[in-house]
C-alpha cells in the first residue's frame, strides 16, 4: 500500500511539472509575440503619422532623417580624408619616380630636361580646408595622367639602356686567349718570314695547340674558311661595320651563319697557315680597315677594373 501511493505521488508530480513548463514556454512566447506586434504598431502608426500629417510626428521625422543625414556625411567625410591622405601619399611617391627618372635618363644619354618633375612648391601653411570630391577627382586624373606620361618616358629609357647594353656585349673587348700574354703587336715589325719590314694588322697570342679561342664579343659568324695565309679562319660580324678575325686555329666549333655570344669558345689555337708556330693571330676591323686590337681589349680591361672598384689598399678608411 505504501508503495502504491508513492507511485501515484510521483506520477502527479511530473504532471503538473510538465504543466508548468508549458505555461513557461507559453508565456515566454506570448511576450515575444506581444513585443513583435508592438513594434509593428509602433511603426505602422510613426509611418502613417507621418504620411498624414498628424501633429507631433513632423518633427520627430525630421530629427530621425538628419541624424541619418550626419550619419551619412561622417561616413563620406572619413573616406574622403583617408583618400585625401592616400593621395598626398602619391603625389610624394610621383616625385620620388620623378627625381629617379631624371637620374636614370641621364644614365642612358638622355635630356632629363625631357623629364623635368614639376616646379617645387611649399610655405608656411596658415589655413587649411577639407578637399571636395571634385577638387580630389580632379588631382587623382592629373597622377593618373602624370603617371601615364612617367611611364611611356621609363620605357623609351629602359630601351635605350638595352640598347646600350647591347652595343657593348657587341664590342670585342673579351680576351680572345685566357691568360696568355701578347707576342707579336699591331704595327710594323720584321716579317718572320722574309726577313723585311712588314705591317702586322693584328696581335699574335702564342699558345699551346689546343688552348680555346674565346669570341671576344658577341655577334654573327660571317666567314669559316680555310685562307692560304691565315689557315683556318673565323670572322664574325659584330655589327656597325665591326669585324673580329682568328686565324691559324686547329679546329673550329661554329660554322657561317652562327649566332654567338661574348666569351664563347669558337674554336682551337693551332698552327695553320702562314705560321712559324701555334698561336691565335686577332685582328678587329672597321669598315675593312685593320684596327690596333689592343685599344679594344685595354678598354675591356678598364670597365672591368671600374666595376670591381678599387683594391682594399686604395681605399680610405
Amino acid at each position: 500500500m505504501h508503495i502504491i501511493i508513492t507511485d501515484a505521488w510521483l506520477a502527479k508530480s511530473r504532471a503538473l511539472h510538465l504543466s508548468g513548463l508549458r505555461l513557461v514556454g507559453v508565456g515566454v512566447m506570448a511576450s515575444v509575440l506581444l513585443m513583435l506586434s508592438s513594434i509593428a504598431t509602433y511603426h505602422w502608426v510613426f509611418l502613417e503619422g507621418v504620411r498624414q500629417g498628424w501633429p507631433g510626428f513632423a518633427p520627430v521625422a525630421r530629427l530621425v532623417h538628419q541624424d541619418q543625414i550626419n550619419t551619412q556625411d561622417a561616413y563620406m567625410r572619413a573616406n574622403l580624408d583617408a583618400m585625401a591622405r592616400k593621395l598626398g601619399e602619391m603625389q610624394a611617391r610621383m616625385m620620388q619616380i620623378d627625381s629617379l627618372g631624371e637620374r636614370v635618363a641621364g644614365l642612358a644619354g638622355l635630356s632629363a630636361t625631357e623629364f623635368k618633375a614639376p616646379p617645387g612648391s611649399g610655405g608656411t601653411l596658415v589655413a587649411s580646408r577639407d578637399l571636395s570630391m571634385d577638387e580630389l577627382s580632379s588631382a587623382l586624373d592629373r597622377i593618373d595622367q602624370t603617371t601615364g606620361s612617367r611611364v611611356d618616358w621609363l620605357t623609351v629609357v629602359e630601351s635605350r639602356l638595352f640598347d646600350q647594353k647591347i652595343q657593348r656585349t657587341m664590342v670585342p673587348t673579351e680576351q680572345p686567349v685566357s691568360g696568355v700574354s701578347i707576342g707579336s703587336r699591331f704595327g710594323f715589325r720584321i716579317d718572320p718570314f722574309t726577313g723585311r719590314s712588314a705591317l702586322h694588322t693584328g696581335l699574335d697570342f702564342p699558345a699551346d695547340t689546343g688552348t680555346p679561342i674565346l669570341a671576344a664579343a658577341g655577334g654573327v659568324v660571317v666567314v669559316q674558311d680555310y685562307h692560304p695565309a691565315y689557315g683556318n679562319m673565323v670572322e664574325i660580324d659584330h655589327g656597325n661595320d665591326l669585324i673580329t678575325r682568328y686565324a691559324h686555329s686547329s679546329k673550329v666549333f661554329v660554322k657561317k651563319g652562327d649566332i654567338v655570344k661574348r666569351g664563347q669558345k669558337i674554336a682551337e689555337v693551332g698552327t695553320t697557315g702562314r705560321s712559324t708556330g701555334p698561336h691565335l693571330h686577332f685582328e678587329v676591323l672597321v669598315s675593312g680597315v685593320p684596327q690596333d686590337p689592343q685599344r679594344f681589349l685595354a678598354a675591356g680591361e678598364n670597365v672591368a677594373a671600374l666595376q670591381k672598384g678599387p683594391g682594399p689598399a686604395s681605399r680610405k678608411p
